[in-house]
Parts: C-alpha cells; sequence; structure tokens
C-alpha cells in the first residue's frame, strides 16, 4: 500500500505547478458543488465559540517539542487528524486543504494570519522525518502561502488524551494489511480562532475549501 504522503505528492503534482495562478484561474472542486444552496457571503453569518481547543505537546518536523495551544495564539488555524498510511479520506482532506492553500495564497492579508496543521495520530510510523517528506512534498514553494504545519507525537499514550479533547475517534482495524489502512477514524477538522476557540467542525460533507475561505474571512472580518 503507498502511503498518504506518496498519494499527496501524486494528488498535488498538477496543482503545484500553477501555483502562482490568480484565483479565477483556479479550478476548486469539493462538497459545495452538491449543495442545494449557495454558500453564504463572508461576514453575513456568525460562527460562535464551540470550546477551547485542547493544547497538546507534540513534535514538529525538526523533532522539536512544540505547545499547540501555543501555535493557535494570534492565528487562524485549520487543523485535521490525519496519518500517513490512510487509503481512505485522508487523501481527500488532503486535497481539500492543498486547494485552501492556494486559494489563501491569493489573499495575502488572510495568508499571513491563516495556519494549516496536519496532525498525525499515528506516531509509531508517522516520525517527524516522514511527516516533513510529506510536507515538502505538499507545501507551495515561495513566499505568500499560509503556513502548513506536519506534526506528530512522542507515542501512541501522547496523542491518546488529545484524540480524545477533540472527541476524534480512532480505532486499529481487525486487519492490519486492510487497503485502506489499519486505521479507522471520522474525519474531523477543526477552526480555531486567535484566542485558541473552536469556531467550526468540519465532515467530509462540509470540507469544501471555498466553505473553510468563506469562514476565515468572517473570522478575519469580525478581528478574532
Amino acid at each position: 500500500m503507498r502511503p498518504l504522503w506518496f498519494l499527496g505528492a501524486a494528488l498535488l503534482a498538477a496543482a503545484i505547478a500553477p501555483a502562482a495562478a490568480h484565483e479565477s484561474t483556479l479550478k476548486i472542486e469539493g462538497p459545495a458543488d452538491a449543495y442545494v444552496y449557495e454558500l453564504a457571503p463572508p461576514g453575513s453569518y456568525d460562527l460562535p465559540r464551540i470550546g477551547k481547543a485542547a493544547d497538546a505537546e507534540l513534535l514538529d518536523e525538526a523533532n522539536r517539542p512544540v505547545d499547540l495551544a501555543a501555535l493557535f495564539k494570534g492565528r487562524l488555524t485549520i487543523l485535521a487528524f490525519m496519518y500517513l498510511r490512510c487509503g481512505d479520506v485522508c487523501p481527500i482532506a488532503l486535497t481539500r486543504m492543498a486547494d485552501l492553500q492556494m486559494l489563501a495564497a491569493d489573499d495575502s492579508r488572510l495568508a499571513k494570519r491563516l495556519q494549516l496543521i496536519s496532525l498525525s495520530f499515528d506516531p509509531a510510523y508517522d516520525t517527524p522525518a516522514r511527516m516533513a517528506e510529506h510536507g515538502r512534498a505538499l507545501r507551495l514553494p515561495g513566499a505568500g502561502a499560509p503556513d502548513w504545519l506536519f506534526l506528530t507525537s512522542q507515542s501512541e499514550a501522547a496523542i491518546a488524551p488529545v484524540l480524545k479533547a477533540y472527541h476524534q475517534p480512532v480505532s486499529r482495524k481487525a486487519d492490519p494489511d486492510d487497503p485502506s489502512g489499519p486505521l479507522a477514524h471520522l474525519l474531523r477538522v477543526f477552526l480555531v480562532d486567535g484566542e485558541g476557540y473552536v469556531r467550526n467542525i468540519y465532515s467530509a460533507d462540509f470540507l469544501d475549501p471555498r466553505l473553510l475561505m468563506n469562514d476565515l474571512k468572517t473570522l478575519q472580518m469580525e478581528g478574532s
């Protein structure tokens, strides 16, 4: 089975090449194409605080400890739980985040505040070195794009309370050689404001880069 970093690089090969193109020339597809309603424009709706985003002691791509709560301060964050061996929903989420990365790069003010965080819940395989390789394949080259961090943890014991705090279910499949990956999980992606509050939670049906952009711009307009 090809790991997610390989799948991600293949999925994004075509997307990264025209990364400097303007948003108007960027073809974005996602769940919103099937919605029976149009997306509400930024600032026309509220995003109430759902709750405080939990802190965590994690590892960055250079194997250095990082504090998740400190990363949230003053930033708008899209936090996605994932694992590199996933052959199911993670590659789809990866593509959506890559599209969001390109959309945000066309808005310099937003791009400076925005950060994408891909956080692994499979630390035994997803070492900092593997996460770094993944990040190099997916981040847009050059300046102007939002930061995209690829984080992992010391162990399953270390990530377990983080998964519990974010209500992120993960379980091992009976067949470790399942072609879609050894772990079963639901997709949960979090929008966190600059004060560390969760403002939206996206499932696979709502993880559309255009919807995320509208939510991010709504928070930016309210000064969060």
